[in-house]
């Protein structure tokens, strides 16, 4: 996505795409080198950049060539898209991996969201946006997609069973399928993927300190 901003700004360099920014020339580099960037600086600098491209990769990049999430172009009839922007409209999204560093959220109550998603689904009481990692529940999340969670505070032997949930225990977090083991106190896990190395798994109920619904992810192709 950077090197598409860089060609539709005629500019070859990281050093000419850091100025125009106003950051450093390392800055620029440490997006390419940890495949990220500054969504609400881009956003900024670049007022000819289409929000939800800058937030999912689909469509057009440019705001007066917008399509629809689903492909193709928009044909008159009005498609509730998600939109990205910095107006407390919508979830807050959480620039953190789910399994990687969600505490960083559960834990400090001070910390602000990177921007929020406006997008009529789950826009709703106690709903957040982040990043989901591993390859465990493609092909229905993939890996970097954008997860829609809520908090869920009934015991988890009364949720609906088949579901996705987050799963957060004293030593790790994991989203897999949910269903009640044979075994009593226990739960099983199912991931989507079949192969070998995602086999499901059984834990106690007791090892569970808290339950997250998915309720909807987005692709994220950047």
């Amino acid at each position: 996505m950077l090197n598409v901003i860089k060609r539709h700004l005629n500019m070859n360099k990281n050093s000419e795409f850091a100025r125009f920014l106003g950051i450093s020339s390392q800055a620029v580099s440490n997006w390419y080198s940890r495949n990220t960037f500054d969504a609400e600086l881009l956003y900024t600098k670049c007022d000819f950049i289409n929000p939800d491209w800058l937030l999912t990769g689909r469509g057009s990049m440019l705001k007066s060539e917008e399509v629809s999430l689903m492909g193709g172009k928009e044909t008159g009839k009005e498609e509730a898209l998600p939109e990205v922007n910095y107006e407390y409209k919508g979830a807050p999204y959480y620039n953190v991996d789910f399994i990687g560093g969600f505490d960083l959220v559960l834990n400090d109550q001070t910390r602000n969201p990177d921007y929020y998603i406006n997008f009529a689904p789950y826009n709703k009481e106690g709903v957040i946006w982040c990043n989901i990692t591993g390859h465990s529940m493609e092909p229905e999340l993939n890996n970097g997609d954008f997860i829609a969670m809520k908090e869920m505070h009934s015991p988890i032997q009364y949720l609906p069973a088949g579901e996705i949930y987050g799963i957060i225990t004293e030593d790790y977090r994991t989203v897999k399928r949910i269903r009640m083991a044979d075994q009593k106190g226990f739960v099983r896990l199912i991931p989507t993927n079949k192969s070998p190395e995602y086999a499901e798994q059984e834990i106690p109920v007791e090892m569970i300190r808290k339950v997250y619904a998915v309720l909807g992810s987005m692709h994220r192709l950047f």
